[in-house]
C-alpha cells in the first residue's frame, strides 16, 4: 500500500448490511455477473466485521481496521495508524500519524469524498454528521437513502459528476456507503409488498440491483488512472435465524461479511 497510496486513486465501497451467505450464493449461481468479473477468482473472501452495526463498523474501518479474514491470525493490515506494539502492521502497511485514515489520505494529497447512504451519513443530526465529517467533501440527499428504490443510481450519478469535475492531477479517495441492501429492501423484488416485508430473498434482489449498476461506479472511479478498490460489507443482518432479526447483535449472520479488494485498470483512450 505504500506504493499504491500517492500513485493510484482509491475507491472504498461498503455494501451496507450485506450478508456473506447471500453474497456467496448469488455469485455461485451466476447472479452477480459484474462483481464476479472483479472478485479475485470470482469469489468473495469470508471475513469478520469489525462491528455489528454501521456506526461502530465504519469508525473501525476508517481507522484501518477492515474486516478480518475468518481464519486464525494475526493478519497484516493494508492501513494502520502508527501504534506501538501493533501486531498487524507490517512493511507493506501504509502507516500514518493522523487520527484516522481519511484524514491521512487528505494529508497525502487526496481529495476525500463521501457519498452517504444510511442514516449515519445523512448529516441531519449531530450523530449523522460524525462519519461524513471526516471527509473534505461529503454528499447526502434523500435519493441516496434506504427509502429510495433507486438509491445506488443516484449515488453513481453524483460520483460521475465529482470525477468529471476533479482536476486530472488530483488524486481521489471516493467512499460510497451503498444503502440498497439495508431495510427496507422489499421493493427490489417483483411481487413483494410493504406488507410482506423484507426477507432474505428481497435482500438478494437488492444485491442483484447493485450488481447491475456497479460497473458504472467502477468505470467512473478508474476513468483518470488506475484505482485500488475495496468492496465489502460493514455487517450482515438476521432474518429470523435462531429467533434473531436485524443487526447490532452477536449472531454469525451479522458478524460474517463478504470482502474483496482489487485494482481497476483505466479504460484505453477512446474506449467506450
Amino acid at each position: 500500500m505504500n506504493e499504491v497510496v500517492g500513485r493510484d486513486d482509491l475507491l472504498f465501497v461498503t455494501l451496507d448490511t450485506l450478508r456473506y451467505d447471500v453474497a456467496v450464493e448469488l455469485a455461485e449461481a451466476g447472479r452477480l455477473p459484474t462483481l464476479s468479473r472483479y472478485l479475485p477468482g470470482g469469489q468473495w473472501e469470508k471475513r469478520h466485521a469489525p462491528g455489528n452495526f454501521t456506526y461502530a463498523s465504519h469508525h473501525a474501518m476508517f481507522q484501518g481496521f477492515l474486516p478480518t479474514p475468518a481464519t486464525p491470525g494475526p493478519h497484516p493490515r493494508l492501513f494502520a495508524a502508527r501504534f506501538a506494539g501493533s501486531e498487524t502492521t507490517v512493511g507493506r502497511t501504509f502507516v500514518y500519524d493522523a487520527p484516522d485514515l481519511v484524514t491521512a489520505l487528505g494529508d497525502a494529497g487526496y481529495h476525500t469524498v463521501c457519498l452517504g447512504g444510511v442514516g449515519f451519513f445523512n448529516k441531519r443530526s449531530a450523530v449523522g454528521s460524525v462519519l461524513p465529517g471526516l471527509f473534505r467533501d461529503s454528499r447526502w440527499e434523500p435519493a441516496f437513502s434506504v427509502a429510495s428504490p433507486r438509491s445506488f443510481d443516484a449515488q453513481i450519478d453524483c460520483a460521475e459528476r465529482i470525477v468529471a469535475a476533479l482536476p486530472p492531477q488530483r488524486r481521489l479517495f471516493l467512499f460510497v456507503n451503498v444503502s440498497a441492501l439495508h431495510q427496507p429492501n422489499w421493493f427490489h423484488q417483483p411481487g413483494a409488498t410493504e406488507a410482506t416485508g423484507d426477507t432474505r430473498e428481497t435482500h438478494a434482489a437488492a444485491l442483484e440491483y447493485v450488481d447491475q449498476r456497479i460497473g458504472r461506479l467502477f468505470a467512473a472511479a478508474s476513468r483518470r488512472r488506475r484505482c485500488f478498490a475495496i468492496v465489502c460489507s460493514d455487517h450482515g443482518t438476521a432474518y429470523g435465524e435462531d429467533g434473531y432479526t436485524g443487526h447490532r447483535l452477536g449472531h454469525d449472520s451479522v458478524w460474517t461479511v463478504p470482502y474483496a479488494h482489487f485494482f481497476l485498470e483505466p479504460a484505453a483512450p477512446g474506449a467506450a
